[in-house]
């Protein structure tokens, strides 16, 4: 069988290497899998180790998609197996869940550049590995969203930490509707660093192998690792496509999202928010559309992640986000999501609750709960202890 995740290091002029790592599952879009982030993580530490491995780049095989979410069948079945036991009796849950935040978390505080190619689609657990990256590039093709909504869930693998870190309210209505960014959008919004035409990126992959890398500091002072940011950037700018890009949907509508977004009444919003179904923006229509039909428990718990981690650290929101997702994996919803958008495929979720009414302020607080035996420490209670 061919492996998940191929990996490979070419060697540049100077003898420096840089290292490739491929999502290699393009018949699920690059889905995460539980091998995969394991795969992942144990190369990349190996890479952080070597001295002449000068950078890294993490890509999608298939050029559809750098990946579109992480593997909802196996979540599906292990929710299935263990219904009903309460949020820590699930085993691929709780792995899965601390193993992939971890990875994310490795990725943002790698001590090398790492330029992600984010192509294609990339939603959920890829838009996880592409949020830390030091060099995050899209393409014309790009389409990037947290959709989780549609299945009850919410943007987690740290999308907390990044929708607020949007400016005003940008963050609160994508998580609320799912809406898909384009190129032009993925930069506006801050998730993206620089584009590439996809027709040039073998072109591109050849620059960087006549890079001078340096696996020294300089006499300034200056580390490798800033050295070869920069060298990266001069690449990547060398690469640009000379055209504009036109705005986006997201960018040419922020002044009404911020307005309908405002307050801290989630009810008002998602009203606001559902008055642009019949919108003449097809963008604005489809995003108001996802969210009503989408679970009202997911856009609760989604406000209250956003207002909750709005101080927090990166790693006090990955803590955060791991609770909430082991609940979300034992409360039903999640499961009935992926049974009605994979599973069965009717696309006719019967959520519950049903209604925001019902998806109340104290409602949601079951989601905050650590769900581990007493006295038992956070599964990621050792994140951000080395800053």
């Amino acid at each position: 069988m061919t492996a998940p995740v191929l990996f490979e290091e070419k060697t540049a002029t100077n003898g420096m290497r840089v290292a490739f790592a491929t999502l290699n599952a393009p018949q699920t879009l690059n889905g995460l899998s539980l091998e995969m982030v394991d795969l992942l993580a144990e190369r990349l530490t190996a890479w952080s180790q070597d001295d002449s491995v000068a950078m890294v780049v993490l890509q999608g095989a298939g050029g559809k998609a750098f990946s579109a979410g992480g593997d909802l069948h196996g979540l599906y079945h292990s929710m299935q197996e263990h219904q009903g036991q309460g949020a820590w009796a699930n085993p691929l849950a709780r792995d899965f869940f601390e193993r992939e935040y971890r990875l994310d978390y490795q990725i943002h505080t790698y001590p090398k550049p790492i330029l992600c190619w984010g192509h294609g689609i990339v939603m959920g657990g890829g838009v996880g590995l592409m949020m830390g990256a030091s060099h995050r590039v899209v393409s014309e093709t790009t389409r990037l969203a947290m959709p989780e909504i549609s299945i009850a869930l919410f943007p987690d693998v740290g999308g907390s930490w990044m929708l607020n870190h949007m400016q005003g309210r940008i963050g609160l209505f994508l998580a609320l509707t799912g809406a898909q960014l384009t190129t032009s959008d993925a930069l506006y919004a801050g998730v993206a660093d620089y584009r590439l035409d996809s027709s040039g990126w073998p072109q591109f992959v050849e620059a960087l192998l006549q890079t001078p890398w340096t696996a020294s500091a300089a006499e300034d002072g200056r580390s490798s690792r800033s050295l070869n940011d920069d060298l990266l950037r001069q690449v990547l700018l060398t690469h640009q496509p000379e055209s504009e890009l036109s705005p986006g949907p997201l960018r040419q509508h922020a002044a009404l999202i911020n307005t309908l977004c405002g307050g801290e009444n989630l009810t008002a919003i998602y009203d606001a928010i559902s008055e642009l179904k019949t919108h003449e923006d097809p963008w604005l229509a489809r995003a108001a559309a996802t969210m009503l039909a989408g679970s009202p428990g997911s856009a609760r718990l989604a406000f209250a992640l956003l207002r909750r981690t709005r101080l927090s650290s990166l790693a006090e929101v990955f803590r955060v986000e791991y609770i909430a997702a082991l609940a979300c994996a034992a409360e039903g919803d999640f499961a009935e999501g992926i049974r009605a958008l994979l599973i069965d495929k009717d696309k006719q979720p019967k959520w519950n609750p049903a209604t925001l009414e019902q998806a109340s302020e104290a409602w949601v607080q079951r989601f905050f709960e650590a769900p581990w035996p007493a006295g038992q420490a956070h599964p990621l209670a050792d994140l951000g202890a080395e800053a």
